[in-house]
């Protein structure tokens, strides 16, 4: 099946301007081969930004636009291709008849980032291949190793481990300290598409359960993938979110990591609670207790990536989100 787009664009959204002055001017040359000329570093920039591609469809069939939110370290990229060269969840979802809009977060990729410590208050984080191959649950604490060939993967797992390296390619630097004007732009991205269902991966969980208690009216269902932190559970604004319904799916391997069962997973599993104890459509769903076992926490690049997001097509399908 293909589909028809009517439109490709991108904006930016969110950010402000910031005036530097008092730093030194330094010769630089442009190019190679350049005479040096002064570089003076003072002056008004744009900073703090989100970039967001769109496409839209000739006819879709969703009801609401689908807005793809990366994790921490990572871009929209994630959405894309999949490392292994698969089509990605926004090919899926755009097959499925959703106008789908990927961005990439404040200080992430074409958002662009901001000098430090004038702007951004700490130095950048970058994420070793060792972190991504065990904190991602592709292998065991202790498994990774810089040789494809000696890694130990978990029995069973479903990441292809042969595009490990590849997949690595899209790390990017993340700041600590950016929570604040990264939650701002995604509230002006929820407002200025409208009506929309999120969702979201990882880090973005938590800035999409917040937006959507900055913009109820605008959030028709909230999908959060291994999100990583939730509001309290006892959020004055929680009502606001009766009628939203959520989804909070999981991988596998969980209890075989304290960080995951322990600290990651039961923020959210608070969050869900209260969310239910209040009567909102909230489902927790974890892919072991289905028989789907293997997933990592990247779950939209493993090999069985198109049946999982067929499961959340499937759930939205079940609110009449689409046809």
């Amino acid at each position: 099946m293909s589909y028809e787009v009517e439109k490709i664009g991108s904006f930016h959204v969110g950010g402000r301007q910031v005036t530097l002055a008092g730093l030194p001017t330094r010769k630089v040359a442009w190019s190679a081969g350049m005479t040096p000329v002064d570089n003076d570093p003072n002056g008004d920039f744009q900073v703090e930004q989100m970039y967001v591609q769109y496409v839209k469809l000739a006819k879709p069939l969703a009801r609401f636009p689908l807005l793809l939110w990366h994790g921490g370290g990572h871009t929209g990229a994630v959405w894309e291709s999949r490392p292994d060269g698969q089509p990605g969840w926004q090919d899926y979802f755009l097959h499925a008849g959703y106008d789908v809009y990927v961005s990439d977060a404040v200080e992430r990729g074409r958002a662009s980032w901001a000098r430090y410590p004038e702007i951004f208050a700490s130095e950048p984080l970058f994420r070793s291949k060792r972190e991504a191959w065990e904190l991602f649950r592709i292998g065991p604490q202790g498994s990774y190793c810089a040789d494809p060939a000696a890694r130990i993967a978990n029995p069973g797992q479903r990441f292809p481990v042969t595009a490990f390296d590849h997949f690595t390619m899209q790390s990017v630097p993340r700041w600590l300290d950016n929570d604040i004007p990264t939650q701002a732009a995604y509230n002006a991205l929820v407002e200025r598409v409208g009506p929309c269902v999120l969702l979201v991966h990882s880090q973005s969980g938590n800035f999409g359960f917040n937006a959507a208690l900055a913009h109820p009216q605008n959030i028709k269902a909230v999908i959060a993938i291994e999100p990583a932190g939730a509001p309290v559970p006892d959020h004055p604004s929680l009502s606001r979110l009766k009628d939203i319904p959520h989804l909070f799916l999981w991988g596998d391997y969980l209890d075989d990591y304290p960080l995951w069962r322990n600290n990651i997973v039961k923020a959210s599993a608070h969050y869900h609670e209260a969310l239910c104890a209040q009567g909102t459509p909230s489902q927790w769903l974890e892919l072991p207790q289905q028989g789907i076992t293997g997933n990592t926490h990247m779950l939209m690049m493993d090999t069985n990536a198109s049946d999982i997001a067929a499961i959340i097509d499937g759930w939205m399908a079940e609110l009449g989100l689409r046809e």
